[in-house]
């Protein structure tokens, strides 16, 4: 390890001598000694099999002992991993996103047991056989952060070349505005001739990797988590680490050389342990994270998530299977994996790195039904899964079908599983705290479980129709190995039909999706070759139909 990770510092500061690592070396050795009885490895690539459920830990469960008391609910749905969104130390600005302390989990989330609630909450967890990985910003920090308060002083010191300043707000003129509409620079005037660089909202400064001690104080704090136990990190914003003057400082070579730094680092503590790519992306792109299995052991498909909504308004499997082809989509690694999701605590975005011009114009038609959903001057939509189908039990059951068996991790969203609608009371919260109309707070807020508790009990409520259905998915993917890894294949059945073969080995799954608002008549065979495992067909003139917007989940029999 030690080899490479010397001709990954030659690359990224060929002007700084290796020796600076040595104290490093020392730290991680003395960590691994005294963790490595701690962790059993059984199964380095289990992230290929877990179906995900990303939740604010605040908006879910108030604080970590609630979350403790919530993880039978999340058990009896079938989850058997945990992405936390932000749970480090933060003013909230940016819901987490802006971290002021990376060894600190927010006060508002640990309640009177303090610490301990978070190791218990972890315990317990891992009892349950659920994994746990949490977000990290990697790009950037909160203003609040000690770094850039020590960075600020207008004498040197340690910190002073933390983040990236400048005398003017010229610099790196090329790079795109992230967020168009909320912000007017890349640039933050901190006094008189002195600015700040920040590549999303003025109060998170970029972090400077050109200098070393950023790279290792990053190590630090992914190591300071591995040896409490956690099974992955979210890198999040991942593609802007490292800035070249004349480039748009997006997806640069150098940046790929930090990550198999932390890659390295990571699995030589806990080989378990992932890190999952946060780049919004083309796919082509997005891949490069994954570098030859030994970058990211995962990334975000995020332009499959569109052309899931475009497929179903459009009632043509075409966009999908058009997204999934290799020329689209390139081959990863035998060790990596794309995650897939519906929603997420984001917009549904439409940036136009992954989708057309034509695309944006369609999804938004189709799924912006009202004016203040519009995120960032029509790149997103801000809605939850359940406004953007208006509360159509068939098409939100048949959307959760598409993500749980096309190929990859899915991820669930909090709230989903229930249809949980757009929060106006959190977004006009949201609002006086910040300071910005940031729309994306429509999809988050809390959640009503005296409300929702009702709800489930009742079994024709809308809320307890989704849930029941989507748990009966999950426990049959998680029961069916071919599901789950199993190669997908396209089958041709009808124009207006997503259909395709799961197999793997001598198993084989058949996944029919009736994207129309007619009745489509079926091959004998379907019902004759396969068992059903998951919905219903339509008995119509003695003949097999599958009914509109229907979707049925078929087993061969052997």
């Amino acid at each position: 390890m030690k080899a490479d990770l010397n001709k990954l510092w030659k690359t990224l500061y060929p002007d700084i001598s290796v020796k600076m690592l040595d104290p490093f070396y020392t730290e991680l050795l003395e960590q691994k000694q005294r963790t490595e009885h701690l962790f059993s490895i059984s199964d380095k690539l289990w992230y290929k099999k877990v179906v995900v459920y990303s939740l604010y830990v605040d908006l879910f469960s108030n604080d970590f002992d609630g979350l403790t008391q919530k993880l039978p609910y999340l058990q009896d749905l079938g989850i058997n991993c945990l992405w936390l969104l932000p749970i480090l130390e933060s003013p909230m600005k940016d819901a987490g996103f802006d971290i002021s302390d990376y060894k600190k989990v927010r006060k508002d989330l640990l309640g009177a047991m303090g610490s301990q609630a978070f190791d218990d909450f972890l315990k317990e967890a891992h009892k349950l056989g659920m994994k746990v990985i949490f977000d990290i910003a990697i790009n950037h920090t909160s203003d609040q952060h000690d770094w850039f308060k020590r960075s600020s002083l207008p004498d040197r010191n340690k910190y002073t070349n933390y983040y990236i300043w400048s005398s003017n707000d010229k610099g790196y003129s090329d790079c795109r505005l992230l967020f168009k509409g909320m912000c007017d620079s890349n640039w933050e005037k901190f006094s008189e001739h002195k600015y700040y660089f920040h590549r999303f909202f003025e109060f998170q400064p970029d972090l400077n990797y050109r200098n070393p001690d950023v790279l290792l104080d990053m190590c630090r704090n992914f190591m300071f988590w591995i040896e409490k136990g956690v099974d992955g990190f979210r890198a999040d914003a991942i593609p802007y680490l490292w800035k070249e003057e004349g480039t748009d400082c997006e997806n640069l070579d150098n940046t790929h050389v930090i990550i198999k730094f932390f890659r390295k680092i990571v699995e030589f503590l806990n080989p378990e342990v992932i890190l999952l790519a946060e780049a919004c992306q083309p796919p082509k792109e997005v891949v490069k994270y994954l570098g030859q299995g030994d970058e990211c052991h995962a990334g975000y498909h995020f332009p499959l998530m569109p052309q899931i909504y475009k497929s179903m308004a459009l009632e043509s499997p075409k966009p999908i299977i058009n997204v999934l082809s290799p020329l689209v989509t390139p081959e990863i690694p035998e060790n990596t994996q794309w995650f897939t999701f519906l929603r997420c605590h984001d917009e549904l975005s439409l940036e136009l790195v992954y989708v057309s011009e034509e695309d944006r114009k369609f999804i938004h038609e189709n799924y912006c039904h009202k004016p203040e959903w519009d995120f960032r001057m029509g790149e997103g939509i801000s809605a939850r899964l359940s406004e953007l189908f208006k509360f159509d039990t068939d098409k939100i059951i048949q959307a959760f079908s598409i993500m749980l068996t096309l190929g990859g991790t899915p991820i669930i969203y909090y709230g989903d599983e229930f249809g949980k609608p757009n929060d106006k009371k959190y977004y006009n919260k949201q609002i006086k705290l910040t300071g910005h109309n940031d729309t994306r707070n429509l999809v988050r807020g809390k959640v009503d479980w005296a409300d929702l508790t009702v709800k489930l009990k009742d079994k024709i409520s809308f809320q307890s129709i989704i849930f029941n259905n989507l748990k009966k998915m999950i426990s049959i993917r998680n029961a069916n190995q071919e599901i789950q890894v199993g190669k997908t294949e396209f089958i041709n059945i009808d124009s207006t039909i997503l259909s395709y073969k799961k197999t793997i080995g001598n198993l084989e799954t058949i996944i029919l999706h009736n994207l129309s608002q007619k009745n489509c008549i079926l091959e004998p065979k379907f019902k004759k070759d396969y068992e059903l495992m998951f919905g219903t067909f339509t008995k119509l003139n003695d003949q097999t139909n599958l009914g509109p917007r229907k979707t049925v989940w078929l087993n061969k029999i052997k």
